[in-house]
């Protein structure tokens, strides 16, 4: 059985630039999905033309919006690019440029020209739950959301919250606190558990 090898991280997309390249449907969604999970993400997006309703979404945001075709000197500056145009040609310029510069890069719909994907969020306040099918099912990612997003109580974070300052009342090493920590949270697996069976 093949087995996804990704490693998850969390990305403080408010502290990085990120270039998208294209401004069509596919741009859209890119746009969507990175503002949901970070209103004030700094995006640029270069695109030739710009759908309204992208327009619109880039207006939510802190979003520099470029008419223009895409040339190299755009990715100075940049730690993230995904490339959503139609034009297949350009879209491997862009992931070459990204590659001989080392900056992550995304075709969309194109998983080995991937370094990271996109997959599912579910965010309850503090807390935020990311899916990966490894680029195989964004159908899948999307209905493991919805699940999460139904069993996951909607006072979750004010229990993170709790949790934390909790936290900060504990005292001895960083090993105590985490055996302690995992102690005292033990009964919460089991209660999400007994929520999902019944």
């Amino acid at each position: 059985m093949e087995k996804n090898q990704l490693y998850p991280v969390f990305l403080k997309v408010t502290a990085l630039e990120t270039l998208i390249v294209g401004g069509g449907n596919v741009a859209l969604e890119k746009l969507s999905f990175l503002l949901k999970s970070s209103p004030d993400a700094k995006v640029t997006m270069i695109s030739p033309f710009f759908r309204e309703e992208t327009i619109a979404k880039a207006n939510e945001g802190k979003v520099k919006m470029v008419v223009g075709n895409y040339d190299s000197s755009l990715l100075e500056g940049k730690h993230i690019v995904i490339a959503t145009t139609d034009v297949p040609s350009v879209n491997m310029q862009v992931y070459n440029d990204c590659k001989a510069r080392a900056i992550l890069v995304n075709l969309a719909d194109n998983p080995p020209y991937c370094d990271f994907y996109m997959g599912g969020i579910v965010t309850k306040g503090n807390v935020k739950i990311g899916i990966s099918t490894n680029g195989k099912s964004p159908t899948m990612a999307k209905r493991l959301r919805q699940f999460f997003e139904s069993v996951l109580p909607e006072n979750i974070d004010d229990l993170a919250e709790y949790l934390n300052k909790y936290r900060d009342t504990i005292k001895g090493d960083f090993e105590e606190k985490v055996e302690r920590m995992n102690e005292f949270t033990k009964g919460l697996v089991e209660d999400v558990k007994k929520k999902i069976n019944k």
